[in-house]
């Protein structure tokens, strides 16, 4: 699947689109007529891993190009006119808040800290743009439903809607951290001081000490008990401490809410919402939500269980591609819940974008590296990070590092478990096998090198 993937991505290629802007060509809408932001930052985290044949950079740079005076960014822009493409529903095509994380990700998957410098003043207007326009007088932010882009699901009257408001804690707090790379100490306290802002907020009027979960609001404050994923973003955002935690990640677990046999439905099973054919987004289950949650629990320290849920996802995406061995299925945008196939949505409220490859690297690059292998990679700290629950036989060959491939694999020989390394460049490996409790960090030279996990 990951060869596959990047097969399909050197197809969807457009390369005969605007070449000043585009001089590597772009993914655009599945008309090629417009780019839309939310869908390339999503590719920018997998093409992040594709050693710059694939440029994420200037996808993003043309929304900072396109930039009003005021900071707004529309999610969507016109590859003719290259003005901004709305609804009647979100007359300011505000979007998903994702630039702090992708640039954060850029800088450590492609080691470039004066772009940092660079961009850090559009990230800014762009956020101060999104308060100008949304943040209410109860510190919270009320947006169009189009920004939270959580599909077809109902969201009954929502006024201040829990993912927006934990996505613009996320990007207060990789803005923070942005900060803290460039060393501007101004710069790091302004965004930590709005995320704990915002932080006692959520965990203040959103979280119900009853059913043990962060909801929608509707106009008068009142949760709206309507569980959908998109309070996952909470645990993206660092948001609740350790009790409330082990509440949600419960409920992921738990067949009767969130833990159907594919990970994780965006709405629960309790859900009057739920269906088993996914209808959508309402029971169905989507790789980017399947991503965002994954990383929560990484932050949590879940790594087991989260590299269990993305190769449990992984599954069920293969099993739709080719259903039985005859047959050549598909890949999908929405996945059933607990059986392979896609999600089927009878009431046209929502359309099941096939091959949409920005959701679809996702899983079978970026989680397949950093979850299911479970390398953690940083170009300007020079060092890769191998979490292993247990031995087995796995690893990965000629992973492109800016120029650098390297390899490494695990695998059983008469000597016992050897770790075999191969690489253009210096760089620090730090090994960590759970099971045998066993951690190492040691430089690794040019060339090829192994080491016995005996030894450590």
């Amino acid at each position: 699947m990951y060869d596959r993937t990047w097969v399909w991505l050197e197809e969807s290629w457009n390369k005969e689109k605007n070449t000043e802007l585009f001089p590597d060509g772009l993914l655009t809408s599945a008309d090629g007529e417009s780019i839309n932001l939310f869908d390339s930052c999503l590719s920018a985290l997998s093409l992040s891993y594709s050693n710059q044949n694939f440029d994420a950079y200037s996808m993003i740079d043309f929304f900072y190009k396109q930039q009003e005076e005021d900071g707004r960014i529309a999610e969507t822009y016109s590859l003719e006119t290259f003005q901004p493409i709305v609804t009647e529903s979100n007359p300011l095509g505000v979007s998903t808040p994702l630039l702090p994380f992708v640039e954060f990700i850029f800088y450590h998957k492609i080691g470039n800290k004066k772009r940092l410098k660079e961009i850090v003043i559009h990230l800014e207007k762009y956020l101060a743009w999104i308060s100008e326009n949304f943040l209410r007088s109860n510190g919270l932010y009320s947006v169009p439903y189009e920004a939270c882009h959580l599909g077809n699901v109902p969201r009954e009257g929502a006024e201040y809607t829990i993912d927006f408001n934990a996505q613009m804690a996320a990007a207060a707090l990789y803005m923070s951290s942005i900060g803290d790379i460039l060393n501007d100490k101004e710069l790091s306290f302004r965004y930590k001081r709005q995320y704990f802002s915002l932080k006692t907020r959520i965990n203040s009027m959103m979280w119900d000490d009853e059913t043990h979960f962060y909801y929608d609001l509707d106009k008068d404050e009142n949760h709206i008990c309507n569980k959908h994923i998109g309070s996952y973003w909470t645990l993206f955002a660092e948001i609740p401490n350790d009790e409330y935690s082990e509440y949600l990640i419960q409920q992921l677990k738990d067949p009767a809410e969130f833990g159907t046999e594919n990970p994780f439905p965006c709405v629960p099973v309790s859900s009057k919402y739920f269906s088993e054919s996914g209808d959508g987004y309402r029971g169905g289950v989507v790789p980017f939500y399947t991503y965002m949650v994954i990383k929560g629990l990484m932050k949590y320290g879940a790594f087991v269980y989260a590299r269990d849920c993305a190769i449990r996802h992984m599954y069920f995406v293969l099993d739709t591609l080719h259903p039985d061995g005859d047959t050549v299925g598909d890949v999908w945008e929405a996945y059933k819940p607990n059986n392979e196939g896609f999600s089927v949505c009878t009431d046209g409220s929502f359309e099941n974008r096939k091959r949409h490859l920005p959701m679809l690297g996702l899983v079978t690059i970026t989680m397949m590296v950093e979850n299911i292998i479970g390398l953690e990679i940083s170009l300007p700290r020079k060092t890769v990070d191998w979490v292993m629950p247990a031995l087995e036989a796995m690893g990965i060959e000629k992973l492109s590092l800016k120029r650098n491939n390297i390899t490494i694999l695990s695998n059983k020989n008469i000597r016992g478990w050897e770790i075999r390394l191969e690489s253009e460049k210096l760089y620090y490996f730090s090994i960590e096998i759970l099971d045998e409790q066993k951690k190492k960090t040691l430089p690794i030279p040019s060339g090829k090198c192994s080491m016995l996990i005996d030894k450590i």
